[in-house]
Protein backbone atom coordinates (compact mmCIF):
# COMPACT_ATOMS: atom_id res chain seq x y z
CA UNK A 1 0.00 0.00 0.00
CA UNK A 2 1.17 3.11 -0.84
CA UNK A 3 1.38 5.79 2.19
CA UNK A 4 2.04 8.84 -0.12
CA UNK A 5 -1.43 7.97 -1.44
CA UNK A 6 -3.02 7.80 2.40
CA UNK A 7 -0.88 11.06 3.48
CA UNK A 8 -2.22 13.05 0.14
CA UNK A 9 -6.20 11.81 0.93
CA UNK A 10 -5.53 12.48 4.74
CA UNK A 11 -4.81 16.40 3.80
CA UNK A 12 -7.15 16.50 1.19
CA UNK A 13 -9.76 15.60 3.81
CA UNK A 14 -8.29 18.16 6.21
CA UNK A 15 -7.63 21.05 3.86
CA UNK A 16 -11.66 20.57 2.75
CA UNK A 17 -13.25 20.08 6.26
CA UNK A 18 -11.43 23.31 7.29
CA UNK A 19 -12.38 24.92 3.80
CA UNK A 20 -15.60 24.18 5.11
CA UNK A 21 -15.66 25.12 8.65
CA UNK A 22 -14.55 28.47 7.02
CA UNK A 23 -17.14 28.78 4.80
CA UNK A 24 -20.00 28.30 7.39
CA UNK A 25 -18.57 30.74 9.62
CA UNK A 26 -19.16 33.03 6.86
CA UNK A 27 -22.41 32.39 5.71
CA UNK A 28 -22.82 32.71 9.33
CA UNK A 29 -21.44 35.87 9.55
CA UNK A 30 -23.01 37.42 6.52
CA UNK A 31 -26.93 36.07 6.97
CA UNK A 32 -29.57 38.79 7.75
CA UNK A 33 -30.49 39.77 11.49
CA UNK A 34 -34.17 40.60 11.83
CA UNK A 35 -36.19 41.39 14.69
CA UNK A 36 -38.46 38.83 15.90
CA UNK A 37 -41.68 39.07 16.49
CA UNK A 38 -42.03 38.62 20.58
CA UNK A 39 -37.89 38.98 20.94
CA UNK A 40 -35.49 41.49 21.09
CA UNK A 41 -35.24 44.82 17.86
CA UNK A 42 -33.00 43.54 15.27
CA UNK A 43 -29.66 44.05 14.71
CA UNK A 44 -29.47 45.81 11.30
CA UNK A 45 -27.54 43.33 8.97
CA UNK A 46 -24.83 44.81 6.64
CA UNK A 47 -25.65 47.08 4.17
CA UNK A 48 -29.02 48.40 5.98
CA UNK A 49 -29.40 51.81 7.19
CA UNK A 50 -31.42 52.47 10.36
CA UNK A 51 -32.98 55.53 10.53
CA UNK A 52 -33.82 57.19 14.34
CA UNK A 53 -36.75 55.41 16.37
CA UNK A 54 -39.37 57.70 16.88
CA UNK A 55 -41.28 56.72 20.41
CA UNK A 56 -44.61 56.93 20.57
CA UNK A 57 -47.50 57.24 23.54
CA UNK A 58 -50.98 55.12 23.19
CA UNK A 59 -53.94 57.13 22.63
CA UNK A 60 -55.59 55.83 25.62
CA UNK A 61 -52.52 56.52 27.69
CA UNK A 62 -52.42 59.93 28.12
CA UNK A 63 -54.67 60.38 31.77
CA UNK A 64 -51.51 59.97 33.83
CA UNK A 65 -47.67 59.72 33.45
CA UNK A 66 -47.34 56.32 35.05
CA UNK A 67 -49.70 54.81 32.46
CA UNK A 68 -47.90 56.75 29.39
CA UNK A 69 -45.10 55.30 30.09
CA UNK A 70 -46.25 51.66 30.63
CA UNK A 71 -47.90 52.10 27.10
CA UNK A 72 -45.32 53.71 25.29
CA UNK A 73 -43.95 52.33 22.08
CA UNK A 74 -41.08 52.87 19.69
CA UNK A 75 -41.24 52.63 16.37
CA UNK A 76 -37.58 51.44 14.47
CA UNK A 77 -37.49 52.00 10.82
CA UNK A 78 -34.63 49.67 9.27
CA UNK A 79 -34.08 50.24 5.27
CA UNK A 80 -32.19 46.68 4.30
CA UNK A 81 -29.57 46.57 1.12
CA UNK A 82 -32.42 45.41 -1.06
CA UNK A 83 -34.32 48.89 -0.68
CA UNK A 84 -36.61 46.97 1.71
CA UNK A 85 -37.93 48.98 4.93
CA UNK A 86 -38.65 47.00 7.90
CA UNK A 87 -40.47 49.25 10.68
CA UNK A 88 -40.03 47.56 13.84
CA UNK A 89 -42.66 48.26 16.60
CA UNK A 90 -40.74 48.15 20.24
CA UNK A 91 -42.60 47.82 23.55
CA UNK A 92 -41.62 49.87 26.54
CA UNK A 93 -40.25 46.45 27.97
CA UNK A 94 -37.97 45.83 24.60
CA UNK A 95 -39.99 43.49 23.23
CA UNK A 96 -41.40 43.83 19.18
CA UNK A 97 -44.86 43.49 19.65
CA UNK A 98 -45.41 44.47 15.30
CA UNK A 99 -43.64 44.37 12.00
CA UNK A 100 -44.16 46.29 8.54
CA UNK A 101 -42.37 45.73 5.71
CA UNK A 102 -42.72 47.16 2.00
CA UNK A 103 -40.65 47.05 -0.72
CA UNK A 104 -39.07 45.44 -3.63
CA UNK A 105 -38.62 41.83 -1.72
CA UNK A 106 -40.62 40.16 1.08
CA UNK A 107 -38.12 39.57 3.78
CA UNK A 108 -36.88 36.99 5.50
CA UNK A 109 -40.11 35.64 7.04
CA UNK A 110 -38.54 32.45 9.24
CA UNK A 111 -36.53 34.81 10.82
CA UNK A 112 -38.76 37.62 11.02
CA UNK A 113 -41.60 35.93 12.48
CA UNK A 114 -39.41 33.65 14.69
CA UNK A 115 -41.31 31.02 17.01
CA UNK A 116 -44.56 32.40 15.01
CA UNK A 117 -43.55 31.10 11.62
CA UNK A 118 -45.12 27.49 11.90
CA UNK A 119 -48.03 29.05 12.93
CA UNK A 120 -48.02 31.17 9.79
CA UNK A 121 -47.43 28.17 7.51
CA UNK A 122 -50.20 26.56 9.02
CA UNK A 123 -52.34 29.43 8.40
CA UNK A 124 -51.44 29.62 4.86
CA UNK A 125 -52.16 25.85 4.26
CA UNK A 126 -55.56 26.63 5.65
CA UNK A 127 -56.34 29.28 3.73
CA UNK A 128 -55.10 27.71 0.38
CA UNK A 129 -57.46 24.29 1.08
CA UNK A 130 -60.08 26.95 1.62
CA UNK A 131 -59.78 27.71 -2.18
CA UNK A 132 -57.81 31.01 -1.25
CA UNK A 133 -55.47 30.13 -4.06
CA UNK A 134 -52.40 32.75 -5.21
CA UNK A 135 -52.46 35.95 -3.97
CA UNK A 136 -52.19 38.15 -0.78
CA UNK A 137 -51.78 36.01 2.32
CA UNK A 138 -53.78 37.01 5.73
CA UNK A 139 -53.48 35.01 8.86
CA UNK A 140 -55.54 36.09 11.53
CA UNK A 141 -55.40 34.25 14.70
CA UNK A 142 -55.35 34.84 18.59
CA UNK A 143 -51.94 34.79 18.82
CA UNK A 144 -50.90 36.40 15.41
CA UNK A 145 -52.13 38.12 12.56
CA UNK A 146 -49.98 38.34 9.08
CA UNK A 147 -50.77 40.03 6.08
CA UNK A 148 -48.60 40.39 2.86
CA UNK A 149 -49.53 40.70 -0.57
CA UNK A 150 -48.09 43.01 -3.65
CA UNK A 151 -46.22 41.76 -6.88
CA UNK A 152 -42.69 40.96 -8.23
CA UNK A 153 -40.75 44.33 -6.87
CA UNK A 154 -43.37 45.83 -4.56
CA UNK A 155 -44.39 44.24 -1.42
CA UNK A 156 -46.29 44.98 1.43
CA UNK A 157 -47.28 43.25 4.83
CA UNK A 158 -47.54 43.67 8.67
CA UNK A 159 -47.32 41.04 11.28
CA UNK A 160 -48.29 41.83 15.16
CA UNK A 161 -48.83 40.16 18.47
CA UNK A 162 -52.31 40.67 19.22
CA UNK A 163 -51.92 40.11 23.03
CA UNK A 164 -49.11 42.02 23.39
CA UNK A 165 -50.21 45.39 21.19
CA UNK A 166 -49.98 48.30 24.47
CA UNK A 167 -52.99 49.98 25.37
CA UNK A 168 -54.41 52.40 22.87
CA UNK A 169 -52.14 50.79 19.84
CA UNK A 170 -54.36 49.22 16.84
CA UNK A 171 -53.60 46.97 14.33
CA UNK A 172 -53.76 50.12 11.60
CA UNK A 173 -51.14 51.85 13.77
CA UNK A 174 -49.05 48.66 12.70
CA UNK A 175 -47.57 50.26 8.89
Amino acid sequence: MNTSIISLSSRRASAFASLAAGLTLSLLAVSPAYAVLGGAPMTPPAGATVSNAVSHAAASAVASAESTAASSYTVRTTTLAVGTVVNEYVGSDGVVFGIAWQGPRIPDLPTLLGSYFPQYVQGIQNQRANGGGRGPVSVAGSALVVRSGGHMGAFAGQAYLPQSLPAGVSPSDIQ
